[in-house]
């Protein structure tokens, strides 16, 4: 008697049924909708919990039960929620990581705000670089440290001490 066992580095098998599609690391699945009489379609990328779209989903010809999933709608889904993911990426990147220029004495300054989303030490690093792109001053901010034009000034003005008054700052 021989076991087929799987083996975790392998892809899972693809499944094509009516409510339940899943291929290319996605699943589509077909679920009654809470909040009506109809159906809708929950897209979950592989290694994750919560879905990544859910959208309404049509009825059948019976008015009674969904639509089966097919080819073209799977394949549809597919793009559709990973263009939802990577917008969500690229809205949590910008909301993380803001850039300012600003006139200095020697010129014109870019300093970069990064958030750090630590959850047990969150932070933000306050970096500015010449024109050449040279790194003249980073110091680490509290998260909620107020980004502005006039903040990175007085940073600026004040020999890019650390705000707050302390003057821990990393050698450059």
């Amino acid at each position: 008697m021989t076991l087929n066992v799987a083996n975790e580095a392998d892809p899972p098998t693809a499944v094509t049924e009516p409510r339940l599609w899943i291929n290319k690391g996605w699943r589509a699945r077909v679920v009654k909708n809470e909040d009506d009489d109809g159906w809708a379609v929950e897209m979950i990328k592989d290694g994750e919990s919560e879905p990544a779209l859910v959208g309404p989903w049509t009825m059948g010809r019976d008015k009674k039960n969904p639509k089966p999933l097919d080819a073209a709608a799977f394949n549809t889904l597919v793009k559709t929620a990973a263009e939802v993911r990577r917008r969500h990426e690229q809205q949590l990147y910008a909301t993380h990581h803001k850039t300012l220029s600003v006139n200095g004495q020697s010129g014109r300054i870019k300093v970069t705000f990064d958030i750090v989303a630590d959850e047990d030490d969150p932070h933000a690093l306050l970096t500015a670089y010449d024109g050449n792109g040279e790194a003249l001053a980073r110091v680490r901010v509290d998260a909620g440290f107020r980004f502005s034009a006039s903040t990175v000034n007085a940073w600026i003005s004040d020999d890019y001490r650390q705000p707050g008054g302390s003057s821990t700052r990393d050698a450059w």
